[in-house]
């Protein structure tokens, strides 16, 4: 099974898209420092991921959530906060994480 996963970092206040074989060995991955990208957003939160059959479905989907509409989508899961500070109102995650499996597109 392959994944397509989203990351958030309440540090950076960014989410972080990518894709994988296993999922969990790619989470540790971000968390220890070991992805260049990722490394000053520790920790990392997964907060969303979808399960495909095959990696080019799984990097397709990557590629879409990493698009402007696909932006769009992650943003309908995230909710802006009434808390604001000098950079502005600040983007926190749903109270629970969503877990869905959806179909390969």
């Amino acid at each position: 099974m392959f994944f397509t996963y989203v990351l958030f970092s309440k540090k950076l206040n960014k989410r972080y898209v990518g894709s994988t074989a296993n999922l969990t060995k790619r989470l540790n991955e971000h968390n220890s420092g070991k992805s260049k990208f990722t490394k000053g957003g520790i920790p990392w939160t997964l907060v969303y991921s979808e399960q495909f059959e095959t990696n080019s479905y799984a990097r397709k989907r990557e590629l879409f959530l990493k698009s402007g509409a696909g932006r769009k989508f992650l943003d309908s899961i995230i909710i802006t906060s009434t808390e604001s500070s000098s950079e502005g109102p600040r983007r926190t995650l749903l109270e629970e994480p969503l877990w869905e499996n959806l179909s390969p597109l």
